[in-house]
């Protein structure tokens, strides 16, 4: 295998280019830096089936990834996450790539794998960052692996689950009072004075490129044939934006042809920015006040990357959709009781948004159709269970 082909980052709104191998947060014009390969030398030199003897893990295509030495990675052996099939679903073909495989039960591994391996790389020693609960959780474990210090800033009401994973792993973390960019505030307030560096979302550039891999993974899972649609819990969008430029990349580098994906981005109507700003035509986000959903990971009020996500969008021919609490809790039950995969609230929010397109006519039920469950429903407050058994003989028709 081959080293990275990283030449340069550049911002994603002026196209200045950034020396690669340097620390870097946002643009000089605050917007996200985005890594750029030799796409031409990895035509070149790799082929898709110099994958066959790869290992199976996030890592395998390494030539588009930016960590240089080997050395500096740090791992919890992230493995490729299974496409499951669903059946008797309101489209024909629907598949879930189950993200709850993953360490820390989420997607945010991939992005916080890439991002404190390259924190090692360029010798960063103390790093920093808001969550909604899984992204910290992420950050503390591979932070632990790599021996640097994490401090965490969470919303009050961060699953209980979340906030003890992240100090468990010793993830110095704090409740705030407000929502995730109340917490973004904190962070940014303490570069200076505490000297860490500010890991938020697309705030730094490798998160997105260890997010990136979902549709690298995605495009060899399916025989290099992407399916029609993507469903996508939407709050930061860091996903949604890597997978788009993932398939740039493998379209450059000739690795697959044809149309891409439909890029639908899901919110929840208790916290919609990227929906709403899609349906008015505007370029960007405007905050969304007094937010709240059950989906904590996609409950983001302002997106840095907002335009990012809405140009995937409309070049893919995508849309967004909103759902609304009742209809994520109705759709996990339905998932779990039906196809025996137990679905995080987000990864609900694309079973739920995919049902309601179809009614609406959004999604023609012929399309393949891919969903993402970004995390463990496990980690997530579950309904209460008080059948018991008293002592002495069973009255097993009231078991029926």
């Amino acid at each position: 295998m081959t080293g990275s082909l990283v030449t340069h980052l550049e911002c994603s709104a002026t196209e200045t280019l950034y020396p690669a191998q340097q620390v870097h947060g946002l643009s000089e014009t605050g917007k996200p830096l985005l890594v750029r390969y030799d796409l031409e030398q990895a035509r070149q030199t790799i082929s898709r089936d110099d994958l066959l003897t790869r290992p199976t893990d996030m890592w395998r295509l390494r030539e588009l990834l930016p960590v240089q030495e080997p050395r500096h990675i740090v791992s919890l052996g992230e493995p490729v996450t299974p496409l499951i099939r669903l059946h008797e679903q309101p489209a024909t073909t629907v598949l879930v790539k189950d993200e709850s495989r993953l360490p820390t039960g989420s997607f945010k591994a991939r992005g916080l794998a890439v991002a404190v391996s390259m924190a090692r790389e360029l010798g960063l020693t103390r790093l920093a960052m808001p969550t909604n609960g899984n992204a910290g959780a992420a950050l503390a474990a591979y932070g632990a692996r790599a021996g640097i210090e994490t401090f965490i800033f969470c919303p009050a009401d961060t699953p209980e689950t979340n906030v003890r994973e992240i100090a468990l792993h010793g993830g110095r973390v704090w409740r705030v009072d407000g929502l995730i960019d109340d917490c973004g505030k904190i962070v940014a307030e303490g570069v200076e004075a505490m000297g860490w560096f500010d890991v938020s979302t697309l705030k730094e550039p490798y998160r997105i490129e260890g997010k990136k891999t979902m549709g690298l993974e995605l495009a060899e899972q399916l025989g290099w044939e992407l399916p029609d649609v993507i469903f996508y819990p939407t709050g930061g969008g860091t996903g949604l934006i890597g997978m788009w430029k993932a398939f740039q990349e493998l379209r450059a580098i000739g690795w697959i042809n044809g149309k891409l994906p439909r890029m639908v981005a899901v919110q929840s109507t208790g916290c919609a920015p990227i929906v709403r700003a899609f349906d008015t035509g505007a370029t960007h986000a405007e905050r969304w006040e007094n937010a709240r959903t059950i989906a904590s990971g996609i409950r983001v009020p302002a997106a840095i990357g907002d335009f990012l996500i809405l140009e995937a969008m409309r070049e893919s021919g995508g849309f967004g959709i909103a759902v609304d609490d009742e209809s994520i809790l109705e759709s996990q039950q339905v998932v779990a009781r039906q196809q025996g995969l137990l679905l995080s609230h987000e990864g609900a929010a694309t079973h739920a948004a995919m049902s309601a397109a179809v009614d609406s006519g959004l999604l023609d039920p012929e399309e393949r159709t891919v969903l993402f469950n970004c995390g463990s429903g496990l980690k997530y407050p579950m309904p209460a269970m008080d059948n018991k058994l008293p002592s002495g003989p069973i009255d097993w028709d009231s078991l029926a």
